[in-house]
């Protein structure tokens, strides 16, 4: 089955709810709060989604994305139109949320969207690069413990991949949210959280850490100071730390095979919402 024919798979199932008038999950039509991933603007959209009339609909993506229609001619041209402005916005799959008066949001394919995941073999052909789909380059690294190490060392566990830097505002913000994510998915849950200091040598950053009393074991990327702006390949070869980060803080999520699942350039509000997309790539990619 194709991307485009999964996507209208999931469309027409989702708008077949809402005219049956039935819904995928208990919550109300009308609570703001239950629509997963959505920040204080996205809230915003959501409340004026729900004073329009008919035809309307909402349609969300994973990370944030959200787009809305209310001027529809029918339930399915409003879904269609408000699915086009959401993809616009972002890599990944949107997905309505609700239709006219009916939620129709599939909460179990919900923490599916980021596969489905490619095959060893698959993933071996992959493009190198940081895009969805492509795998993740392979950074020559130090362990918490200072042994040197490569990116690729991982494959077999999924990877959190954090850029970020203790001179950085929303970096500090962001680091309470990724130390709760790392408490809660315990050293058995095939997820490694990869935090690689910017623009600082680690003892900067891990000094930072310790006055916050943040307790995730820091990998170094091997920066020296701030005027260091390169970070060092397998190969030996340099690569920009803005080629992988157009802002900080940013990270990506690769499966078990290294591959982009996920990207995110800036904090992350509530990286709770993102523990069972977590546990559903470690459950089911690289085979």
């Amino acid at each position: 089955m194709t991307r485009t024919t999964l996507r209208f798979t999931i469309m027409a199932a989702a708008i077949a709810s809402a005219i049956c008038g039935t819904s995928a999950v208990a919550a109300r039509l009308d609570d703001v709060e239950a629509v997963p991933h959505l920040d204080s603007r996205g809230k915003e959209g959501y409340a004026e989604f729900l004073s329009a009339g008919k035809h309307r609909a909402f349609v969300i993506a994973p990370g944030g994305a959200w787009a809305w229609e209310g001027a529809g001619t029918t339930a399915e041209s409003a879904t269609e139109a408000a699915l086009e402005v959401c993809r616009q916005q972002t890599v990944q799959r949107c997905v309505p949320y609700a239709v006219d008066d009916d939620l129709v949001f599939d909460a179990k394919g919900w923490v599916k969207l980021w596969g489905p995941y490619p095959s060893r073999a698959e993933a071996r052909r992959a493009h190198t690069g940081k895009e969805l789909g492509d795998r993740f380059f392979d950074l020559a690294i130090r362990s918490p413990g200072g042994k040197p190490m490569k990116l690729s060392g991982l494959r077999g566990k999924v990877v959190v991949l954090h850029f970020w830097g203790s001179w950085c505002p929303s970096c500090r913000r962001e680091m309470p949210e990724l130390q709760k994510l790392d408490r809660a998915l315990g050293a058995s849950s095939g997820v490694r959280l990869v935090l690689l200091q910017t623009r600082e040598n680690i003892a900067t950053a891990r000094q930072w850490a310790q006055q916050q009393n943040v307790t995730i074991p820091l990998h170094d990327s091997g920066v020296k100071d701030a005027a260091t702006e390169f970070l060092t390949l397998a190969n030996g070869k340099p690569i920009s730390d803005r080629s992988l980060s157009a802002a900080f803080p940013t990270t990506y999520v690769l499966d078990k095979n290294g591959i982009v699942v996920f990207s995110h350039i800036g904090p992350v509000p509530d990286w709770s919402q993102y523990l069972p997309f977590l546990r559903d790539v470690a459950a089911a990619s690289g085979k």
